[in-house]
């Protein structure tokens, strides 16, 4: 449980920058230059994340058991992961619908994910991992919703003509989302983690 633990601290950690120092982080920017700074960030990040899977493999064969979840919880968390992985597909389509009206589908998409493992497993370690990611992604999803403000509250930032939503790319990012959701859902999932969902 330590790894993990270690692992949250430096993955989110290094992703909560923006969260709790935005102004340190644009400080250190200017003084270190930009690629200084993301090769740091790159490197605690992927630190970060071995340990956090390293240390989540070991919690798992270790852990003790919460809650026994109800079978329909695993059927609400197929679909939640669905929506997971529409939302994850629409990060990187430009001008769909999903990212341009919800805004930041990335961080919705780790909130969703985190939200659906916390109902289908109960866990001691299932608990640690996904609550930490659900609050992570809730406290970014706020920060990120008040500096958007901040931006179209500043005239200068504001589009003359700002772009509208396009149909198709929407629909690239739904059909790319539910081929992304069946791959992990009957593939990966299995593979990588040892669980079959649909088990």
């Amino acid at each position: 449980m330590t790894q993990l633990i270690l692992g949250l601290v430096l993955f989110l950690g290094a992703h909560s920058v923006r969260i709790w120092a935005d102004g340190w982080r644009n400080q250190t920017i200017e003084a270190y230059g930009e690629k200084t700074f993301k090769g740091v960030y790159a490197l605690v990040s992927i630190l970060g994340f071995y340990l956090l899977v390293v240390g989540y493999g070991e919690a798992r064969l270790q852990t003790v058991a919460l809650w026994n979840p109800p079978i329909f919880t695993k059927h609400i968390s197929l679909l939640l992961m669905l929506f997971s992985s529409i939302l994850l597909m629409a990060t990187y389509i430009p001008r769909n619908h999903f990212k341009m009206r919800l805004g930041h589908p990335m961080v919705l998409s780790v909130k969703v994910w985190a939200l659906s493992h916390l109902l289908a497993n109960g866990n001691l370690a299932d608990l640690v991992l996904f609550g930490s990611f659900l609050i992570w992604a809730v406290l970014n999803f706020r920060s990120a919703r008040a500096r958007d403000r901040e931006q179209v509250q500043n005239p200068d930032a504001i589009e003359d003509t700002p772009l509208k939503p396009n149909l198709f790319a929407t629909l690239i990012a739904l059909f790319g989302g539910m081929v992304l959701w069946a791959l992990i859902t009957f593939v990966l999932h299995a593979k990588l983690v040892g669980v079959a969902p649909m088990g």
